[in-house]
């Protein structure tokens, strides 16, 4: 069933009168949205090339100092192409004409910086714990193939790509890490960032194939306002958002693969109380589909062996500073989100909240410097 469902909010507007609908949107999701207008040529592509296109805009109040920062973020989710037992050649090259595809579509949508789900090179072949072929899909961040093709299209619509894959880090002893690529709108090469918490939950245990990051929580100045990235299971981490704000992040991507059964009730909340906390944008991606593979894997949690570890639910959205978010892409269908943005609301945000400023950062740095020590004690109080 959780394959089949599309949409809470396709759902809603099934069974609401348009009034109630509105208002339950308006609860929901904070403010209400417009609507980007994309042309009928741009729509009748998105069509043909078989993937659901939706747009939203941001705004922020008028300035009397700065004029208005607007920038456009695409967002795509996606199945894989070709089955997992399809030679490894031919599975990348399927996925790298796939996502073509969809940011040529993201061009005549005027996005400025797009980005991908996690691993989006390769099925999320984790799960299984065998490195055989599953590694092969590894690639250098800074030569590697689907670098080489970002690198032409970015030069070729202006547009800053963030690129998660598989890396194989041939400086370091061949290690893997799961990294995500930053490529400048001029198509340079501008930096990486790694994943910097590593599940080990169900079918999840990733540390079989490469450990916790050692990138930090790297902000990228790109033409189009400062960007981070925070891989995946890092969304459960309230720090690890934080830290990507203390360095000045406007907009923090999540590139993610999760299944409906183990994380789907959080995923509406995360990345939109990130937003509210740490004011900026963040933008929650997560591929669509299931995936099955050759061989029976366990959890490890006394269930049954299996092939597959579920749907992965989509529902990718952009959330904002102020609290409100885009409804979410499809649970089942390929999509691209296209959110427009104006960067002057993370400041005009913090202005009237002050949460960076009420923040306590000194406090929670000398707190935790006790608590990482081998003789730490919880401050608790107790009746005597």
């Amino acid at each position: 069933m959780s394959g089949e469902f599309e949409s809470i909010e396709k759902s809603l507007e099934k069974h609401l009168p348009p009034q109630e609908f509105a208002e339950v949107r308006r609860i929901l999701f904070g403010k209400e949205l417009r609507a980007l207008d994309f042309s009928s040529e741009t729509r009748h592509l998105s069509d043909k090339k078989n993937f659901e296109l939706k747009g939203y805009a941001f705004t922020a109040a008028e300035e009397s100092l700065r004029t208005a920062r607007i920038v456009r973020v695409g967002l795509i989710q996606n199945k894989i192409v070709l089955p997992t037992t399809a030679p490894v050649p031919q599975q990348i090259e399927s996925l790298h004409q796939r996502i073509s595809e969809i940011i040529e579509v993201a061009a005549q949508c005027g996005v400025n910086v797009i980005c991908m789900q996690e691993a989006w090179t390769m099925p999320f072949a984790f799960c299984t714990r065998e490195k055989h072929p599953w590694c092969e899909f590894a690639e250098p961040a800074e030569t590697g193939a689907t670098t080489r093709l970002l690198q032409e299209l970015a030069k070729k619509y202006n547009m800053v790509i963030v690129s998660p894959i598989l890396e194989r880090d041939e400086e370091h002893g061949d290690i893997l890490a799961n990294t995500t690529v930053v490529i400048s709108n001029t198509g340079k090469y501008l930096g990486k960032s790694r994943k910097n918490h590593i599940p080990r939950i169900g079918d999840f245990n990733e540390s079989t194939y490469y450990m916790e990051g050692n990138t930090g929580h790297k902000v990228f100045q790109t033409q189009f306002g400062r960007i981070g990235i925070n891989i995946c299971f890092g969304r459960h981490h309230p720090q690890n958002w934080m830290m990507y704000g203390v360095n000045g992040a406007e907009i923090v991507f999540n590139p993610s693969a999760t299944v409906g059964a183990l994380s789907e009730p959080m995923w509406p909340i995360e990345a939109r109380s990130a937003a509210i906390a740490n004011s900026y944008f963040a933008c929650a991606i997560n591929r669509v589909g299931t995936e099955t593979f050759p061989n029976e894997f366990s959890s490890g949690d006394g269930k049954p062996a299996h092939k597959d570890f579920g749907h992965f639910y989509g529902s990718s959205y952009v959330a904002a500073p102020d609290g409100s978010r885009t409804p979410g892409l499809s649970r089942t269908k390929d999509g691209l989100l296209v959110a427009e943005l104006d960067l002057n609301l993370c400041r005009q945000v913090k202005d009237r909240w002050g949460f960076r400023m009420t923040q306590r950062l000194d406090l929670y740095a000398e707190s935790l410097a006790k608590a990482v020590q081998p003789d730490f004690k919880p401050d608790i109080v107790t009746e005597k």
